[in-house]
């Protein structure tokens, strides 16, 4: 039987040349980077990028109770700072209209964001790998270094945090990540969510009670964490406090295509709009070779985050976390995160626990890998 050719490419290819004027990119510092979502840590943006991740933590959201606690103030939770710069969370240069997914970070933070403290960024693109993926045949993962700084000049924090840059035709013709499960439709029961939901409701938040480094044995498991089932309205909650890359709206959306003629892609409508519309047009999701519409990257590294700061209490505090994203999230997942830690250590007079994490979906399917360093306060 002959084989089906291959239809014409409809979206733009990576190229030498664009690689090239990508590469001379490395090292020189970025200007009048896009404007971030948050320029300021105020109550409301911390407590809307806290429930866009599902995380009512009151350190994070309650101001009389973080009154009690040792910062006297509302603490933005360690991702709270994706809203502060649209380059950490995926803003990409170069390779006009190739398909960008943003696949991991490795943060750390050096003093914690307070409420009404102002971000400022310096970023600049830090190295361009390439790779072979099952997902879209050649990728090349474009990685960013961003240092972030409150209004008194202190570094707060820094991230390498990278994309990865893939042909979408090549990924949803020749692709084999996903072979079979493009626009598969699962139907969970009543008695499967209500299992999975006794993980909502037993959810532990340490809170004000200090989890003392003593008190700490490596193997020690953290209490299993469940996002989801995934579904549109939950993508556009995280959108909603992280801020997305190119949601604009009316003139402003047109201004930014503009701007970046490679950017739209026609709908059904022929109208032009961005492709971060993967995260809640089912059809185009799977036009660049994913299951359907699916999660944020840096929505999944939050929860992994979020995993840890329940579990430390107040008193702690993570001071790095590394993910690495290994699949897409489509509508209808349920993922869980599990950790142990692996190591306690001593530096500088400080105790500290390193975490591994691991998120399943519930199909068993490996979603993320997470790795924590976090401080504990001392019995002594």
């Amino acid at each position: 039987m002959a084989s089906q050719p291959k239809s014409e490419p409809r979206f733009p290819k990576i190229t030498e040349e664009g690689l090239d004027d990508l590469r001379k990119r490395i090292g020189v510092p970025i200007e009048n980077t896009v404007e971030p979502w948050n320029y300021e840590a105020t109550r409301d943006g911390i407590r809307h990028y806290a429930h866009g991740i599902g995380d009512d933590n009151p350190l994070w959201c309650d101001p009389d109770y973080a009154q009690k606690t040792k910062y006297g103030s509302i603490v933005a939770l360690p991702s709270f700072l994706f809203s502060t710069s649209r380059i950490v969370s995926g803003y990409c240069g170069g390779l006009p209209g190739v398909h960008a997914m943003w696949a991991g970070a490795d943060w750390t933070w050096h003093k914690p964001v307070l409420r009404n403290d102002t971000i400022s960024t310096k970023a600049h693109l830090k190295d361009l790998i390439e790779h072979q993926t099952r997902f879209a045949g050649r990728a090349y993962q474009q990685i960013y270094h961003v240092d972030f700084y409150n209004q008194h000049g202190d570094h707060v924090a820094e991230c390498d945090s990278y994309v990865f840059r893939t042909d979408r035709d090549e990924a949803r013709e020749r692709g084999t990540k996903y072979t079979g499960q493009v626009g598969k439709v699962e139907q969970l029961t009543d008695e499967q969510m209500q299992e999975w939901f006794d993980l909502y409701r037993n959810e532990e938040i340490r809170g004000a009670t200090p989890r003392y480094w003593e008190d700490v044995k490596e193997g020690d498991e953290l209490p299993r964490m469940m996002k989801g089932p995934m579904t549109v309205t939950g993508f556009i909650g995280y959108a909603q406090g992280w801020g997305g890359l190119y949601i604009r709206t009316n003139k402003l959306h047109f201004q930014l295509l503009d701007a970046h003629p490679g950017l739209g892609i026609p709908n059904k409508f022929g109208i032009r709009d961005v492709p971060e519309r993967v995260h809640w047009d089912d059809d185009f999701a799977r036009e660049v070779g994913t299951p359907g519409a699916y999660d944020y990257g840096p929505e999944r590294h939050s929860w992994l985050t979020h995993h840890v700061t329940n579990w430390i209490g107040d008193d702690g505090m993570l001071t790095k976390h590394k993910s690495q994203i290994r699949r897409h999230n489509p509508d209808g997942d349920v993922i869980f995160i599990d950790g142990s830690v692996i190591r306690k250590f001593e530096e500088n007079g400080k105790k500290y626990v390193e975490i591994q994490q691991r998120a399943e979906t519930h199909r068993g399917e490996l979603s993320a890998l997470g790795t924590a360093v976090a401080e504990l306060p001392s019995k002594s």
